[in-house]
């Protein structure tokens, strides 16, 4: 798996990160927080689960019973992160179970799980979702709502698709990030 870095054609270049940002999304039950949160040890990456941090910053606008989820407030999260991945310092890899609402500046990858329905499947039924919420988190899967968002709104240099259906493929889409990582810095 090869992970490409784009640079600018023609014109000034932004100024270059000091450190790579890398958004990691992908339907939820695909594995995206576990591989966040290998990669933040692994490359002493600053973890922001986009989900968490709604929740204990108050970012969230209501509350969806009929999903058993709660909604962000898209403006607000984003001013929040602004201030973190609106830098030059990067080193912050982001997790969320969508992607288009993050502006393209913020990465340097950007990372789609993707995983076999059946195997997502028991994963969403051993959260304890209910029907209705597997249901729908499959269809998504099914119909790659979550890789369309990736590839209209991110370059196809940056994004790359990952298959995460067990922990062999888990572990070489960490190790190939770390090692994306590694020479990025290069």
């Amino acid at each position: 798996q090869n992970f490409v870095r784009v640079t600018t054609m023609g014109g000034s270049k932004p100024p270059r990160r000091t450190r790579p940002n890398v958004l990691i999304t992908g339907t939820p039950g695909t594995g995206k927080s576990s591989l966040a949160e290998r990669l933040a040890g692994a490359c002493s990456l600053f973890q922001y689960d986009v989900s968490k941090v709604a929740k204990a910053e108050n970012l969230c606008e209501s509350y969806d019973e009929s999903m058993d989820t709660h909604v962000i407030e898209e403006d607000k999260v984003l001013d929040h992160m602004e201030e973190r991945l609106g830098t030059n310092e990067g080193g912050v890899v982001v997790d969320y179970h969508s992607c288009d609402l993050f502006p393209e500046r913020w990465f340097d990858l950007v990372v789609v799980l993707t995983c076999d329905n059946s195997v997502l499947y028991d994963r969403l039924q051993s959260r304890g979702y209910s029907e209705k919420k597997i249901r729908e988190n499959v269809e998504c899967e099914i119909f790659q709502t979550v890789l369309e968002e990736a590839r209209e709104s991110y370059h196809e240099n940056i994004t790359r698709v990952c298959p995460s259906n067990d922990i062999e493929e888990m572990e070489m889409n960490e190790k190939d990030i770390v090692q994306w990582i590694g020479k990025w810095a290069e």
